[in-house]
């Protein structure tokens, strides 16, 4: 029977999440150990006994992010609307690109923590060409329009995700709307 932890590790592993998901998201995958222990007010050993690798701590934080992107995009395939559901997930992404720095880096870069999450990457590609058929074939995309487009418009969008915080946003809201402006029929 596994042994069950005491509160106070269970309090600290919990912050020491919360810390990390804020510490990776503002900042990226890189942040020092030390930094995440100082923002969850815990020493570097005690971060180090529930996390004995980086490795770990990220999957751990990213996981939950994940789950929670393939949760968004379950709900957009049962969107009956075609463009609603297709323009939701591009605002969606754009959004992830300007607050969450440690997922951008994990799936779209080239971080050894995005090889974890291969399949899930795989089934948002299927999703998105799921909806990118559906506004299609409901006559909301402009002509010649495919999902290859659509994506090269979000990789676009997610190479801005290295601005500077304060540039951040307006830009990449507004790349966002142009991909939605470009892809819609009038």
């Amino acid at each position: 029977m596994p042994r069950k932890q005491r509160a106070d590790a269970r309090s600290n592993r919990d912050r020491v999440v919360a810390a990390a998901r804020e510490a990776f998201a503002t900042a990226g995958l890189e942040v020092p150990m030390r930094e995440v222990a100082r923002r969850a007010g815990i020493g570097v050993a005690t971060l180090y006994r529930h996390f004995p690798t980086r490795a770990e701590l990220v999957t751990t934080v990213l996981v939950e992010r994940v789950e929670a992107c393939g949760v968004q995009m379950r709900h957009a395939l049962d969107d009956p609307d075609p463009w609603r559901a297709l323009s939701g997930m591009v605002l969606a992404f754009a959004d992830r690109q300007i607050h969450d720095q440690a997922l951008n880096e994990a799936l779209l870069g080239s971080s050894d923590a995005g090889s974890a999450f291969q399949e899930e990457r795989r089934e948002q590609i299927r999703a998105l060409n799921v909806l990118v058929a559906r506004a299609r074939a409901a006559g909301r995309l402009r002509d010649g329009i495919d999902a290859d487009d659509v994506r090269a418009g979000l990789l676009a969008v997610a190479a801005l995700g290295r601005l500077p915080p304060t540039a951040r946003a307006p830009v990449i809201n507004r790349l966002a709307d142009l991909l939605l402006a470009g892809i819609r029929r009038s």
